[in-house]
């Protein structure tokens, strides 16, 4: 039986008692006789014993619900309070209970995205380091080595016999085209002129980078974008870098742009082509490795047919708004 009706029967039955006693054989005389006051303090007793037990019995449950829910622990799982009484109260137990297996369901499985996000940032960051060690090394190393070349290519063009020296001045052009495209993979690779000159200077080399004979690449950049934090200029332009590198190798376009602007909430970048589009095409690892850095600094990406055909970039980077200070700005 409900709890409800257990409760509300036996109320009834104490009031029906009274009223049976009231109507009954049995008066109370002026002044009350010591009989009939011990008759109605027996009565008035049994019946509060009565309800006092019905009331242990049927929130007993309640009261070990009550324990588990100050007790239970989701680091502990398993920690169960067992299911009695009867009708809602078994109910409310059983309810209570399938909660905290949700719940330590979706403790478990974010404890997971939590652990893969800590190994995919460890991740990140060693290639990070990984591409900076190649970058300088190829800087270095390797760019030292090619205009040590240069330099011993100009010296034996001057000194070779008119019929070599058209072939050194050759082989001193492929050298010069060979430097120039290992300084360009360093610039990839580590993004120095975003750790020198920002963020602005950075895309603008991006579009020169990628620009050339059959492919127009232009910019335009906000002058007043809000302050941005490291990982967050790191994200807008390995973004870019990725998205001009998806419509070199595959849009076939012939014009493309780089559009950064300070919005509400933050900053924009979107990167535009003129090409044949994605179609249904399934997306790709450079876009979901896109997706994958605009979670890190809480961004929203959005890959969509560009508005005059083609396909639109759009990463959407939030940046908290400064918390104004009366006292630190207001005094003195």
């Amino acid at each position: 039986m409900p709890l409800f009706w257990r409760i509300f029967l036996l109320n009834a039955l104490v009031l029906i008692a009274a009223t049976a006693l009231l109507l009954g054989p049995v008066t109370v005389s002026t002044p009350v006789l010591l009989t009939e006051a011990a008759v109605l303090t027996v009565g008035l007793a049994a019946m509060l014993v009565a309800n006092a037990l019905l009331l242990r019995v049927g929130l007993a449950p309640l009261q070990r619900l009550t324990r588990a829910m100050t007790t239970i622990d989701l680091l502990r799982p398993g920690q169960r309070p067992a299911v009695g009484g009867q009708g809602e109260v078994a109910e409310l137990i059983t309810t209570f209970n399938t909660m905290v297996d949700r719940l330590e369901e979706e403790r478990a499985t974010s404890s997971a995205r939590v652990l893969s996000a800590q190994e995919a940032e460890r991740r990140r960051v060693a290639q990070e380091a990984e591409r900076r060690r190649v970058a300088q090394e190829l800087h270095d190393e390797v760019g030292q080595t090619l205009t040590a070349v240069l330099l011993e290519l100009e010296r034996v063009a001057g000194q070779a016999p008119p019929g070599l020296r058209e072939e050194v001045r050759q082989v001193q052009e492929t050298t010069r085209a060979g430097l120039d495209e290992v300084r360009r993979i360093a610039r990839r690779l580590r993004p120095g002129v975003l750790d020198e000159l920002g963020l602005a200077s950075a895309l603008k080399s991006l579009a020169t980078d990628f620009g050339g004979p059959c492919l127009s690449v232009r910019h335009r950049l906000d002058a007043d974008l809000p302050p941005l934090g490291r990982e967050a200029e790191l994200v807008l332009y390995r973004v870019a870098q990725e998205g001009l590198t998806n419509v070199a190798r595959h849009a076939r376009a012939r014009h493309a742009q780089i559009v950064l602007r300070r919005t509400g909430t933050g900053v924009e970048l979107c990167v535009r082509d003129d090409g044949h589009g994605t179609g249904d095409a399934a997306e790709g690892a450079g876009i979901r490795g896109m997706r994958e850095r605009a979670l890190l600094v809480g961004a929203g990406l959005s890959v969509v047919p560009g508005p005059g055909g083609g396909t639109e970039v759009r990463l959407s980077v939030p940046v908290p708004t400064p918390v104004h200070d009366p006292d630190r700005n207001g005094r003195s």
